[in-house]
């Protein structure tokens, strides 16, 4: 799991205001547009930016009618609703609420007189992008631009509030809501010609380790809880995987995702990425993709930033992971990889392009920003997600963001004041996908699966004892818990309990998951990529979890289901927690005894010329805020999608 420091600005129209713009151009003074940035207090200034610099930005606009947008959402999204799946066009989206072409031609127009230069329009128009020179950009805006020291890396921000002249029409200053990618938060852009090689190599599941969970026992290894563990998995294949959770029938009913198209957005590209799959597909029995099944959107020459800031080449493997993970649940359907110039607002904007551009049915998304709090995120930045994902929805496509690989930001309760939850995937019409640890049998059967929630105990250097005492020391798990900044949405009222929805005291808020796939990385996926090791760059396997699993598996399996109902399922979460009566849907528990194995690792992390170590992982730890119950739970959600759920979505 990527998780993403995007800082920019916004505000969301559920369950929180935004800040109104001025009204009047004849005001003598400026039109305040958005605050400065709240993280500068925590930041190191560096110096001001080149007077020279060229800086590219948004112009955030305004959708029209939120209130009416809501209500459709919902009609055309209840599978109860006689609207059920009557998605918009663009054209139709853009005529009901998009802006107008009177506003983005006034916009643009405004934004040229300033001496800004206008890069482009998005289709639905709310978006104007635009670049202009670091003197411009404060002339227009009243404000300096410096780089600072912010969370590891070197950022560029405004240093005061922004504001629009008292000159700017009123057209402009209604139309206009904010604004995208000044404010960094992240890193500075670089122009960069070429990205760097394949990654360095790392080896995990490693012997001993079983081929499912139980094969081999740990015999040789101290008891814990009264009794020996088995070796952790391997890494599961996608055979396993696609029987497990039901996949299997579909394929062998010809439901294979064909006639859908799953859209990734990540940032940059793997040069090695097409003969990466075809070295995987033929490992593991997987069809090779068709012309044109798989293909790769990445900028033009010249056209990637941040590399270094951002680890460039640490995201192939993200890349790897999800596209060999939604090809081993939907190997019929069509992928588009989408590789964003960089990792802050190239990100961005790749991912509302998609949107825009209708360019699959869903889209999955394995980053995060790791937290939802409002000071630490802007105004405009959240507002952008919020219109984009409310388009997302009114047209029929499917969003997943992962829900994050830290539990609930509290390191395992230790630090309650950090509880958070992962935006993106706390927009209330995306789906935020968890993460579990998965039991599959011998025969390939699902057989149990709980929250992962992960504790590690290590082998005493004599060899006869765990190290904290069992359950060990919190390490990882699922995103989950209650959002600050958005109000609970019709299709979790009376689902979600009030003990989540009414944690901050605030009402009834917006709570994630909404359902959960395996992600734990000691019962993840072996997947295969081109990596850097000591003695050659070639092609080996691994294997990886993280919710960053959990989405495009997840992904996947909507291909499937929409291609077995002949319909795109748009937008899904209505139709996950209408099944929570019904078959489609494992019912996920905590285990009702304590559930461990013993995870084998290289030292050196890539052969045993290091030796090996040895950690006993606490499966679902319950040490956290996180729970899993029930019903749904703020540790899985609804659950994870059993063998029924291809059947009952089929009949919506």
């Amino acid at each position: 799991m990527k998780t993403l420091a995007l800082v920019a600005a916004g505000a969301m129209a559920l369950g929180m205001g935004a800040v109104t713009a001025g009204s009047a151009s004849a005001s003598s003074q400026r039109h305040k547009l958005q605050n400065r940035p709240a993280w500068l207090g925590t930041a190191q200034a560096k110096g001001a930016l080149p007077s020279g610099q060229r800086l590219s930005f948004s112009l955030l606009l305004t959708m029209r009618n939120q209130p009416g947008a809501d209500a459709q959402v919902r009609a055309l999204s209840d599978p109860s609703s006689a609207s059920y799946g009557k998605w918009l066009s663009l054209g139709q989206f853009n005529s009901a609420y998009g802006p107008t072409k009177a506003q983005t031609a006034s916009v643009s127009a405004w934004a040229r007189s300033q001496g800004l230069h206008v890069d482009s329009v998005a289709p639905s128009g709310m978006l104007v992008n635009v670049s202009g020179t670091t003197s411009t950009v404060e002339k227009v805006f009243a404000t300096s631009m410096r780089s600072y020291r912010f969370k590891g890396v070197t950022v560029r921000a405004n240093t005061t509030a922004l504001s629009l002249p008292t000159t700017t029409p009123a057209a402009v200053v209604s139309a206009v809501k904010g604004i995208v990618g000044l404010d960094t938060g992240a890193a500075i852009k670089k122009p960069a010609d070429t990205l760097p090689g394949p990654p360095p190599g790392a080896r995990y599941g490693v012997q001993p380790c079983s081929s499912y969970y139980g094969q081999k026992m740990a015999t040789n290894k101290p008891t814990a809880y009264g009794k020996h563990w088995p070796y952790a998995v391997c890494g599961y294949t996608p055979k396993q995987l696609q029987h497990a959770y039901g996949v299997t029938k579909q394929l062998q009913q010809g439901h294979t995702g064909k006639g859908q198209t799953v859209v990734i957005t990540d940032a940059y590209a793997a040069p090695t990425i097409a003969a990466d799959l075809r070295k995987y597909n033929a490992k593991y029995g997987l069809p090779q993709f068709k012309h044109g099944q798989f293909t790769q959107q990445t900028p033009g020459p010249d056209g990637y930033d941040l590399v270094n800031e951002c680890g460039g080449n640490g995201w192939y493997g993200e890349e790897t992971l999800d596209v060999e993970a939604v090809h081993t649940m939907a190997p019929g359907a069509k992928i588009v990889y989408a590789g964003a110039p960089d990792c802050a607002s190239g990100l961005d904007n790749t991912w509302a392009a998609a949107i825009d551009n209708h360019t699959g049915d869903v889209i999955t998304n394995s980053w995060s920003d790791g937290v939802d709090d409002l000071a630490d995120l802007g105004q405009s930045y959240i507002d952008f997600y919020q219109q984009y994902s409310t388009e997302a929805a009114l047209r029929g496509i499917t969003v997943n963001f992962s829900s994050g690989d830290a539990g609930d930001g509290t390191d395992g309760g230790a630090n309650l004041a950090a509880k958070t939850v992962g935006f993106p995937s706390d927009l209330p019409y995306v789906t935020g996908v968890g993460g579990t640890s998965l039991d599959i049998n011998r025969r390939s059967t699902w057989a149990g699966e709980w929250g992962w929630q992960n504790a590690y105990s290590a082998l005493s250097k004599n060899g006869k004892s765990w190290t904290p005492a069992p359950p060990g020391a919190y390490s990882s798990g699922g995103g989950g818990g209650t959002s600050q900044l958005f109000a609970q949405p019709w299709y979790q009222k009376g689902i979600v309990p009030s003990s989540v929805a009414d944690f901050g005291g605030t009402g009834p808020m917006r709570a994630v998951p909404d359902i959960s796939m395996v992600g734990d990385p000691n019962t993840g996926m072996i997947v295969g990529e081109t990596q850097a090791f000591p003695d050659g760059t070639y092609w080996d396997t691994y294997r990886i979890g993280g919710t960053s699993l959990s989405s495009p598996l997840l992904a996947g399996m909507v291909a499937v289901a929409s291609s077995r109902a002949h319909h795109a399922l748009g937008f899904v979460n209505p139709l996950y927690y209408s099944m929570l009566d019904g078959r489609g849907l494992h019912d996920l528990k905590a285990p009702t005894a304590p559930l461990s194995q013993v995870r084998t690792n290289y030292a050196n992390t890539l052969d045993r010329s290091g030796g090996l170590t040895f950690q006993l992982q606490r499966i679902d730890t319950q040490m956290s805020t996180l729970h899993d119950t029930r019903g749904w739970d703020d540790e899985t959600g609804v659950g994870s999608p059993a063998s029924a759920f291809f059947r009952i979505a089929a009949r919506r």
